[in-house]
């Protein structure tokens, strides 16, 4: 399905663009540009999660190829300089790129003949595979790779000075230990090669995309040996790069075999989407599951990545996320999984705001994760049925609403004039527009902001439900939800006719804030619903006229004086854009389920997600992007493969299908 000729493989901008992604189901990843350029930090073919799924570093950078084949030497790949020099320029022989379920392919036409390479990881492993295969030649050709090493967290750069690692021949291949206390990892061959160690540093990469964002544009890598071989017509040779201490079999075919059977064991309980678009995201919808251990009480403890390449699993997206990654795909059992380790967590009634990268202590900075757990655990029962995970984590949910009825962190407390949840403090950023350069808070939102309301109604009817199924007293669940339901009329401007964003706020007038963003449609698209009929409708049109791209929503209405209508710059400038105009993919979900509940019309309710189809192909390949600039052409920005982007619409487009079925 995603597929790229010469059109765009031999146009080197364009070709550097789209990047490839696999994973590894314990947060390590591999991750480059369709091109072979090195265009981020973030671009490796083992980035190994050595404390899984955090600990990222990046071990083997890139495999430079040259192939020989009839007396020609064809330099496959590409390299960009501090200077801006493009050398060699391997991209102008690469004639076809696609991706064979979650596995990025290359072939290079060679002559008569094609050399094909497939890279993908070991599920629970940091262990990279690298196959070429040698297709249609009359000839042998000569094979030389190159590897180019590191050992560095993922979020740095190399700038290598004096650096010396320890490189040591080992049976098929080399051992490299970058320092005294780092982890080992061996680069092995499945062929009769000359294996060559070296240690020669390369220094100046130019990184065109970190040069973007306002970071250091400039990394050095280790060339730490070289593979020599000969490659007859019809056979294979594999390159494997592992961090695990148990060295994993070089038989790259049967490998592959296991590899590509599981993506098909992921397509079948999918259910075989028929477009051929919503099966690629299926397999895109695995790649953020990652296993998250949480001691000896639960050994299958799992979680969600939020994004790649940089992010770590936080608990707002992990909830937003769970029903389209997991219910959606068939899995329910990965959902079950992820709402038991987060109950693990569960401290004054909140969830984690995310897990650090770094072994440092778990953050709680969120209003709304725990209440998105909430409606993760009501799409579970309403998807399975299953009334035991609901007895074993209401005890849970009870200590959850007492703590913010009585009041935990920050000041998230119910107010008991009104019903509503009041969050926040001056300096925190306890939304999902949580940006924060230094001590600036771009939009603090302190008081009562509008989805965190219409998350706690909606989590307060829930409690009603699973008290009843229970058989156990629901009354108290109920008038604090009647109450939350009239205290929210509030929210209501009947002179604009749609809701204000915050109430009660210290930073605006009056303390109610009317600026125009997508919050908003939370109360719409929620199962339990605080407004009327009516007013639905009409945040639903107002959404749509000011907010509304082809690639999700805006975060703030175009005729906002603090709109920023492009994404990009040093972290200040990308921070202060964040909220004030980027487009968001993941709010096209609230937006398709308020539309469909209002209008009741699939059709037309799908027409808003047909064109994120096109976009499968234009930045990560197979996925959706976290945001997009707020002016057009929408231009791709942030990660290149966001969880709740992902999530929210195969769990959307599957809620149109069933309303087509049933009505």
């Amino acid at each position: 399905m995603i597929h790229f000729d010469r059109e765009i493989c031999c146009n080197a901008s364009v070709s550097a663009a789209r990047e490839w992604l696999v994973t590894n189901g314990i947060g390590g990843y591999a991750m480059g540009a369709v091109s072979g350029m090195l265009t981020r930090r973030y671009h490796g073919l083992l980035i190994a999660a050595l404390n899984p799924p955090v600990g990222r570093t990046l071990l083997l950078t890139k495999i430079d190829e040259t192939v020989t084949y009839m007396g020609r030497t064809y330099p496959l790949y590409v390299n960009r300089w501090r200077n801006g020099y493009v050398d060699p320029t391997g991209y102008r022989w690469l004639g076809h790129f696609h991706l064979e379920g979650t596995t990025p392919v290359w072939t290079y036409p060679i002559g008569n003949a094609r050399l094909e390479k497939r890279i993908w990881m070991v599920q629970g492993a940091n262990t990279t595979y690298i196959t070429y295969t040698l297709m249609n030649g009359e000839h042998p050709v000569e094979l030389e790779l190159k590897a180019l090493v590191n050992y560095r967290d993922h979020h740095l750069n190399t700038h290598a000075d004096e650096w010396q690692m320890t490189i040591e021949p080992v049976d098929h291949g080399l051992r490299i230990l970058a320092r005294d206390e780092a982890t080992p990892f061996h680069l092995l061959i499945n062929a009769d090669a000359e294996i060559t160690p070296l240690h020669e540093w390369v220094r100046d990469f130019y990184l065109s995309v970190e040069a973007y964002r306002g970071y250091d544009a400039f990394d050095d890598h280790l060339h730490a040996g070289t593979f020599n071989l000969t490659l007859t017509p019809e056979a294979s040779v594999t390159l494997v790069a592992t961090a695990e201490p148990d060295l994993p079999a070089l038989d790259g075919s049967t490998a592959y075999e296991v590899h590509r059977m599981r993506d098909a064991s992921l397509l079948a309980k999918a259910g075989a989407p028929e477009a051929p678009e919503i099966r690629q995201l299926a397999l895109a919808a695995d790649q953020f599951i990652v296993q998250r251990p949480i001691g000896d009480e639960d050994e299958e403890g799992r979680s969600i990545v939020a994004g790649y390449p940089w992010f770590t699993d936080w608990g707002r997206d992990a909830m937003i996320s769970l029903p389209g990654l997991t219910l959606t795909t068939g899995r329910p059992e990965i959902a079950r999984q992820i709402l038991r380790t987060y109950a693990h967590f569960v401290d004054q009634g909140m969830l984690p705001n995310r897990f650090p990268d770094a072994a440092t202590a778990v953050e709680y900075n969120t209003v709304d994760a725990t209440l998105w757990y909430v409606e993760a655990l009501r799409a579970y029962h309403a998807a399975t049925g299953d009334k035991g995970l609901i007895r074993e984590l209401f005890p849970a949910l009870e200590e959850i609403i007492a703590w913010h009825q009585k009041g935990t962190r920050y000041q998230i407390h119910v107010d008991e004039e009104d019903g509503l949840l009041y969050a926040g403090e001056p300096g925190l950023q306890l939304t999902w527009m949580d940006a924060k350069v230094g001590d600036w808070v771009v939009t603090p939102r302190v008081g009562k902001p509008v989805e965190v309301n219409a998350l706690w109604y909606n989590a307060l009817c829930t409690m009603v439900e699973f008290a009843q199924l229970l058989d156990e007293p629901s009354e108290a669940y109920e008038q604090a939800a009647q109450r939350a339901r009239e205290g929210f009329a509030r929210f209501w401007n009947p002179e604009l006719g749609y809701c204000y964003d915050v109430l009660d706020s210290p930073e605006h007038p009056e303390g109610k804030d009317d600026t125009l963003r997508p919050n908003q449609l939370f109360a719409v698209s929620l199962p339990h619903s605080p407004l009327t009929p009516k007013q639905q409708r009409a945040v639903v049109e107002v959404c749509e006229v000011s907010l509304l791209t082809t690639r999700g929503l805006r975060s703030l209405a175009r005729d906002d004086p603090n709109f920023v209508g492009r994404y990009g710059g040093d972290l200040f400038a990308r921070d202060a854009a964040y909220h004030q105009g980027t487009v968001w993919a993941w709010l096209i979900g609230p937006f398709v389920m308020a539309h469909l509940r209002v209008h009741r019309d699939p059709e037309a309710a799908r027409a808003y997600l047909t064109p994120m189809l096109r976009h499968l192909r234009e930045h990560g390949v197979g996925a959706i992007s976290e945001i997009f600039d707020g002016n057009a052409p929408f231009a791709p920005r942030g990660c290149v493969a966001q969880a709740w982007s992902v999530a929210e619409f195969l769990r959307v487009w599957q809620a149109i299908d069933r309303f087509e079925t049933k009505g």
